[in-house]
């Protein structure tokens, strides 16, 4: 954080709200106040050219998939995304389908989180949000008075002071916000896993009209999609591996044999345009709120990817915010604000669970023997071919309601 006394102002601006982060959890948050007539400012280091082609996957529940619909964000999700009623569990080489649609009476969409923040940035600008793209020197004082501010510099060097009555950190997992809260008071959960997922980017034809989540004795792999021609596959591989070195022919032998079996699948291939390393990290922050700051998204907890959890509890985050910080302003109250980390803490948890649960279950821990894949073959058995099972994972995946 850089110090204001380095940077003399140029311009002051005031808001309700100020948001620092401007990714699909802080714009979110713009929108849902916009609609009650409050204003906010949202800024964010990065340009936005970068946000926007920075590939990233996503799975919306069903809740999240209406928020954008219903309060006017965007309608492109129904025309560029997919419904799935269903997740395929492929173990022992066989393919097991659980049906959401039948067992809770939900579907996700296959909408990349790319395409959910291009939705919100044009909404912002459709409807006149104030937002910041590309700015530096971001400094967040005054928190625990009743005159916090946010100051910045433009990308042509204006510098910028905004006075705000609350402030929001969504500034993702290297928050600079998160680190405003004292460190003798800040509580920290963290947990970093044994392995990663290498990930892809192909030019291929869809392999399957849903995700597969396999499990095999060479280790997890799941094959997803991004449009007809375009798709996203990951396999379980070391923390520190090297993806430059993986040849084409080398990945497309690694995901085929993770999916083969006696049913003779093979997935499509393609060129690869793209090739990643993801580690695996969890984290939880306590707490979720200091004075007149809160955060939300990746700035208060991030969540392995196994459960697809991620951007769902960012979208739930401010969905419950919002109506705290109305609330808050309403009343020019800061300790309206002690009611949003116990709403939202009680999902980030069980979006942990979950996701640690899928993690478990599919992915090959360093060490495992026959043994413990047997174990989890028995494990995914009960998953995939009992009536509680199937009602577990389809209600856990399609998310709960939002009051929970």
């Amino acid at each position: 954080m850089s110090s204001p006394d380095q940077h003399p102002v140029d311009l002051v601006v005031e808001v309700p709200v100020a948001i620092v982060g401007a990714g699909p959890a802080g714009l979110m948050l713009a929108h849902w106040l916009a609609r009650a007539g409050v204003e906010s400012l949202a800024i964010d280091v990065r340009t936005r050219h970068e946000i926007e082609t920075t590939h990233r996957a996503g799975i919306l529940e069903d809740a999240a998939a209406k928020d954008l619909l219903e309060t006017g964000v965007s309608d492109r999700i129904l025309r560029d995304g997919y419904e799935h009623e269903g997740v395929d569990l492929r173990f022992g080489g066989i393919s097991h389908r659980v049906d959401f649609a039948d067992a809770v009476g939900a579907s996700v969409w296959l909408y990349p989180q790319t395409d959910v923040f291009i939705d919100l940035a044009d909404a912002r600008a459709r409807d006149g949000g104030d937002v910041r793209f590309g700015i530096r020197d971001v400094a967040v004082d005054g928190i625990q008075t009743n005159a916090p501010t946010v100051a910045f510099t433009e990308p042509d060097g204006t510098r910028v002071q905004v006075r705000a009555r609350f402030i929001v950190g969504a500034d993702g997992s290297h928050s600079m916000c998160r680190k405003l809260i004292p460190e003798a008071h800040r509580n920290v959960w963290f947990r970093e896993y044994p392995f990663a997922w290498f990930g892809i980017l192909t030019q291929a034809p869809m392999s399957a009209p849903e995700l597969i989540y396999s499990h095999s004795e060479r280790g997890f792999a799941l094959i997803s999609q991004r449009t007809e021609t375009l798709q996203r596959m990951y396999f379980q591989c070391d923390p520190d591996e090297d993806a430059a070195r993986w040849t084409d022919e080398a990945i497309w032998a690694e995901l085929q044999a993770r999916l083969a079996g006696p049913d003779g699948f093979l997935l499509a291939e393609g060129p690869v345009t793209e090739r990643t390393v993801l580690r695996f990290r969890s984290l939880v922050t306590q707490p979720m709120r200091w004075g007149r700051m809160v955060l939300a998204s990746d700035a208060a907890h991030t969540v392995q990817p196994t459960g697809a959890r991620g951007l769902n509890l960012a979208l739930h985050d401010v969905k419950v915010l919002a109506p705290v910080l109305l609330r808050a302003l309403a009343r020019d109250d800061e300790e309206e604000l002690a009611t949003y980390e116990p709403a939202a803490l009680e999902r980030v948890w069980r979006a942990q669970n979950f996701s640690s649960w899928m993690t478990q279950m599919l992915h090959r821990a360093p060490g495992a023997d026959g043994f413990d894949l047997r174990r989890q073959l028995g494990e995914l058995d009960n998953v995939a071919n009992t009536a509680a099972g199937q009602r577990y994972l389809a209600e856990q995946y399609t998310g709960w309601p939002s009051g929970r």
